[in-house]
Order: structure tokens, then C-alpha cells, then sequence
């Protein structure tokens, strides 16, 4: 059975049910060459199957999922070849993007973001994957819209998505997953005390990171 989260308040139940299908198929609970029907889906959401067939459309948009006539949506498989170039577009975006938001942001803004530090934190000592991806994804989102650029904002969070990082929840059964929670605070603090070269240095050991270990990459480590 998939540990699907709930899709929250009513308000938006097919934007809920799209963002918590989004993580699980980032993290890997939603694989590739699997078809998912709404009405399965929608019976494990607890609602009903018309938002989660309009979410399942909005991922399709994204390139996220294919519809199967008749039958459903398949995860988009993608190459290591994709991972890597989404990889490289995402550190060329970024990590000069965090650093000048580091030097140029003031410490209030800096400070606003630590709740969302907290919840990665917590997520990954409660070794919930699907809550620490979607918390993981929120923050860095955040910093970036410290640099008013709201198009790479949309850019990079669509590239993101469709990152995947099925190696976390691996880590998060072994219990080592809070170590790398704990470099959002420390990158806060980076951020905080204005040092580009430490803030540099975290967002590219975060993207190693993201191709390598977490996305069961060795060779990457």
C-alpha cells in the first residue's frame, strides 16, 4: 500500500492531492512503470476521484506522469543521463542565486525562514520521508524567493520535482537522515552571518547530495 499523506484542508483538495503526489514520486513511493488509478488513489485520500484525476493531470502537464488510456497515469521514468543534466541546470541556477541572496538579505529575513529549518528537522527525527521532501522543498523555495525573481522561483521548483531522491528513504530507516536536516540551520546561520564562501560550500555539498547519496548513486558520494 503506498504511505500516501493527507491531502489537507478542503480548501484546495486537488492542489493538496497534486503536491503530496509530487513527493511521492520524488522520493520514490510512486515508481516508474507502475500505473495508479484515480479511483484508487482517491479511495486512499479519502476523497473523492475527480481532484485527484485533475491533480494527476496537472503532473502530467509537468511531465511528471503519462496517462495510460483507460487505466490511469505512469510515473515519467527518467535516465541518469536526466538526473544529472536537472542536477547541472539546478547548481548553475541556485547556488550563485543563494550566495547573492546571502549577501544582500537582511537578518529578519533570515530568521523567517527557521520554522521551515525546524520542520525538516523534525520530519526527518519522526523519519517521515514525505513530510521532510515536501519541508526540504518549501525552504529552498523560500531562499530563492528572497532574490524577487519569481520565474526562477516556478523554474527551479518544477526542476526539483523532477529530481528524485530514492535513496532517502533509506537513510531515514537507518536513522541518518537528521544529519543532513541540520545543514538547513547551518545554512541559515551561513546566511545570517553573510558568508558567501560557507554558503557556497553548503549548497553545493546539499546538490552532491541530491544526485549522489540520496539518489542511491554511489558513485557520486
Amino acid at each position: 500500500m503506498l504511505n500516501l499523506p493527507s491531502p489537507g484542508p478542503r480548501r484546495s483538495v486537488r492542489v493538496q492531492v497534486a503536491h503530496a503526489l509530487r513527493a511521492a514520486i520524488v522520493s520514490g513511493e510512486m515508481r516508474p512503470g507502475v500505473v495508479y488509478s484515480a479511483p484508487a488513489l482517491a479511495e486512499r485520500f479519502g476523497v473523492s476521484a475527480t481532484p485527484v484525476r485533475e491533480a494527476m493531470i496537472d503532473l502530467a502537464r509537468e511531465g511528471l506522469v503519462e496517462a495510460v488510456r483507460n487505466k490511469g497515469f505512469r510515473v515519467t521514468e527518467l535516465s541518469d543521463r536526466d538526473l544529472d543534466e536537472i542536477t547541472e541546470v539546478r547548481a548553475l541556477i541556485e547556488i550563485p542565486t543563494v550566495v547573492r541572496v546571502a549577501e544582500t538579505c537582511r537578518s529578519e529575513d533570515v530568521d523567517a525562514l527557521r520554522p521551515l529549518a525546524e520542520a525538516i528537522v523534525a520530519a526527518a527525527g519522526r523519519r517521515d520521508v514525505l513530510a521532510y521532501i515536501d519541508a526540504d522543498h518549501r525552504f529552498h523555495l523560500a531562499i530563492l524567493e528572497l532574490s524577487g525573481n519569481a520565474h526562477m522561483v516556478r523554474l527551479v521548483s518544477e526542476l526539483r520535482y523532477r529530481s528524485r531522491l530514492y535513496g532517502v528513504p533509506r537513510l531515514a530507516e537507518r536513522g541518518e537522515l537528521e544529519p543532513s536536516a541540520r545543514e538547513h540551520e547551518q545554512l541559515l546561520d551561513a546566511m545570517a552571518d553573510g558568508d558567501a564562501a560557507g554558503t557556497e560550500a553548503l549548497m553545493h555539498h546539499h546538490l552532491r547530495h541530491i544526485r549522489g547519496i540520496w539518489a542511491d548513486r554511489p558513485e557520486h558520494r
